[in-house]
């Protein structure tokens, strides 16, 4: 392989994010990759070219959704002879997607190729029980009626019960937001801190939208112009009167629906390159990809689920000679409100740095003036695939803006992982 060389990024599309069952209700996945794509071609004057890879994915798709990132690049105006890829691992799709990218990039395998992911949490895949699905294979392989007949004696109706995509963590029976009502109970997150941090995110991308900050990165899908989980005109007062939504028994719940993000539909894409390739097709770079990390937790025997970017987070600041402090801007998922906040206590927690990270001090504390200046997931809907990518053009907009700066991405997944990155400009 070649030695390492610089990956730019040349910058990135979406689609607005929509509730579940709104404005994307019948598209599905490639319905939504096709017009990010065939937005992103157009942008960057893509019609007919050759790229070295699309890597797209998706969290919950259909079987016939085959392979995702293919089946989009051939309808997006690129050239056929454009290979797709589809990757997963959850909440960190699209960011791990563009790290795969980028790798074939710095070690020259590529010039330039597209990183993203849809989801939908309304087009899901609905399927029958394992009995049903039994008795119709078994029906297919019998030679003869009598033998396809035989497949469903002793039928019963209760078979016809169809089983809907999981949203609990498999080892613990949990949801996500059961899980991080167990973090914010371990960190002393107060409800008050959750809903003045979903509040700002939701001000603070209004605010985004109103500068013309989205106008290059937002295309309009469906008649839909601007994520419409957004919610400019809302106030502390109004979210203080909703209810529990994860701990709703014990008194002491306080993940809402306000201050989680809601079940999303939309998707995501950015363009990477070589500088060679960026100057050859005359296209700007945005800022360059430094470095990734990925780290997981053990949260079936205790570890908070979703504290994994607070072991990945150091793993790479040690690894590129930086501190937690040498970042003009954090771009930090938002899952939860109270998931940030417990990554942010953790970093400034001595015994915690001390005693899980290994590390002598603690990384400290971060402004929070720098962290998601264009507001994050809780304000536009987080389609599980696709943030990693919105996350990654939006900063690479902010850096360009700026005139240059380092940014750090930190995005926490299912499955108790975490997956982290640095932007420079």
């Amino acid at each position: 392989m070649r030695q390492n060389r610089p990956v730019a990024v040349l910058g990135g599309v979406r689609i607005p994010f929509c509730r579940q069952n709104t404005a994307y209700a019948d598209v599905g996945n490639l319905g939504m990759s096709v017009r990010t794509l065939g937005a992103l071609v157009e942008k960057f004057g893509l019609h007919g070219q050759q790229l070295g890879e699309v890597a797209m994915g998706a969290v919950i798709k259909h079987s016939s959704d085959w392979n995702l990132g293919r089946e989009a690049a051939l309808s997006s105006g690129l050239s056929p002879l454009t290979p797709g890829i589809t990757l997963q691992r959850a909440c960190g799709t699209s960011l791990d997607s563009i790290i795969t990218i980028a790798n074939k990039i710095a070690v020259g395998q590529i010039e330039a190729g597209i990183g993203g992911g849809s989801d939908t949490t309304s087009d899901v895949p609905i399927v029958y029980g394992k009995s049903l699905r039994r008795r119709l294979l078994e029906a297919a392989r019998g030679r003869s009626t009598k033998d396809k007949l035989a497949a469903f004696k002793g039928f019963h109706l209760r078979e016809l019960k169809p089983e809907f995509p999981g949203v609990a963590e498999p080892r613990t029976g949990k949801s996500m937001g059961e899980h991080c009502e167990d973090m914010a109970k371990q960190w002393n997150i107060s409800r008050d801190s959750q809903d003045e941090w979903a509040l700002s995110s939701h001000l603070k991308l209004a605010a985004a939208y109103e500068r013309g900050f989205f106008d290059d990165l937002v295309v309009s899908f469906r008649g839909v112009s601007r994520d419409n989980n957004l919610r400019a005109d809302s106030t502390l007062e109004k979210l203080a009167t909703l209810k529990p939504a994860f701990d709703k028994t014990s008194g002491r719940g306080t993940l809402t629906a306000a201050n989680s993000t809601p079940l999303t539909d939309g998707a995501s894409a950015c363009l990477l390159a070589s500088e060679e390739w960026a100057q050859a097709h005359n296209h700007e770079v945005l800022c360059y990809l430094r470095d990734a990390q990925v780290a997981a937790v053990d949260f079936v025997h205790g570890e908070g689920l979703l504290m994994a970017p607070t072991v990945a987070v150091p793993e790479m600041l040690k690894r590129n000679g930086l501190t937690l402090q040498d970042f003009d801007i954090y771009e930090i998922h938002e899952a939860f409100a109270a998931q940030v906040l417990c990554t942010l206590r953790a970093w400034e927690s001595e015994d915690y740095c001390k005693t899980r990270l290994g590390l002598d001090a603690p990384l400290g504390r971060i402004d929070p003036a720098k962290i998601n200046p264009n507001g994050s997931s809780l304000a536009a809907g987080h389609p599980f695939a696709a943030t990693g990518a919105r996350i990654v053009a939006t900063a690479a907009k902010e850096l360009k803006q700026r005139g240059g700066g380092r940014c750090l991405i930190s995005i926490c997944t299912a499955g108790g992982m975490g997956v982290v990155a640095i932007l420079e400009r």
